[in-house]
């Protein structure tokens, strides 16, 4: 029922955006829709944005928010839609809530922005993360002949799950440090025409695993954005986790399979607003948690809906 609540209410915050909008595009950098991206520069310095707003599906972008700007976010993944988990039991996925978010992105500088997040946590383990990450961008593309984009994101998460007086679990906290994990992640891309395209390599440590698992794990990832009109766009992402025969053998063991995590959606864009309605088999939506722990495959239906939104504002105007 809260599903179907919350996707009602989705819903009339859509058709509500779009009547307040009038000539909002991609370009459009007027301080009062707040875009991502500072104004383009005139001459052979001219800046173009390779994709708008800061995050996909599952993975951020090379975008950050200039200075004296705020990104609101919140993201909502359901339950299965097919499998045996999904259909209609579950109205198709709906009645179930797989994880959300609840996160802010402030522009503290020309190139720096930082991030604070709250997510409940989806699958089994330990849920309640709160994390606080910091990005960088060191190119843009067409600032200064530049011919791509790259930027650097890096977080630090804790759980705020109680501990488990078990042995060898995820939840097994014998210190705070055994709540942690780090992630650090480059980002490269570039818009070719219209079709925007990024490439993203990411360390992720996490200081207490299963044992068997790995601390230490490597994924490589990408991502596509291709328009359909102004204001539509298809969207997806790929990410692939570099595991140890131990790890995957440990997690097979427990019966569950490790898996690649892909998402495809569509990307709608409104008056001030960034809203996606996608698909993905991942569970979670930090990435300190699907690129280690999803096992659902596309093929037995264990994929899930889900809508991000995002409302930008301006928090500081600074000087010119």
């Amino acid at each position: 029922m809260k599903g179907k609540i919350l996707l009602l209410c989705c819903l009339v915050s859509i058709q509500s955006f779009a009547q307040n909008d009038s000539t909002r595009t991609k370009n459009d950098t007027t301080s009062a829709n707040v875009s991502n991206k500072p104004p383009k520069k005139k001459g052979n310095n001219e800046t173009n944005g390779v994709f708008y707003g800061q995050r996909l599906i599952n993975t951020k972008t090379v975008e950050i928010l200039h200075k004296g700007a705020m990104a609101f976010t919140v993201i909502h993944t359901f339950g299965d839609i097919a499998g045996g988990k999904g259909g209609t039991k579950n109205f198709f996925g709906i009645d179930e809530v797989a994880d959300a978010q609840i996160g802010f992105q402030f522009g503290l500088g020309k190139h720096l922005n930082i991030a604070l997040q709250h997510t409940v946590g989806g699958g089994s383990g330990i849920f309640h993360f709160y994390e606080a990450g910091i990005k960088y961008q060191f190119m843009n593309q067409g600032a200064n002949g530049n011919p791509f984009s790259l930027t650097a994101y890096g977080n630090i998460v804790t759980s705020a799950n109680k501990s488990t007086q078990l042995d060898s679990l995820e939840n097994s906290f014998k210190n705070n440090g055994d709540r942690l994990s780090e992630l650090l992640q480059l980002m490269i891309a570039r818009k070719f025409g219209s079709v925007s395209l990024q490439l993203s390599g990411t360390y992720l440590y996490t200081h207490l695993v299963i044992p068997g698992d790995q601390n230490s794990l490597f994924s490589i990832g990408g991502a596509l954005r291709i328009p359909l009109t102004q204001r539509f766009y298809i969207i997806s992402d790929y990410f692939h986790s570099f595991r140890n025969q131990e790890s995957f053998d440990t997690w097979e063991n427990l019966g569950f399979k490790p898996r690649d995590v892909f998402g495809i959606g569509v990307e709608i864009l409104t008056a001030g607003h960034v809203f996606h309605i996608n698909f993905t088999n991942a569970r979670n939506i930090l990435e300190n948690r699907f690129l280690a722990h999803t096992s659902d495959a596309w093929g037995k239906g264990e994929f899930r809906w889900g809508f991000t939104l995002t409302r930008n504002f301006m928090i500081f105007q600074p000087k010119k």
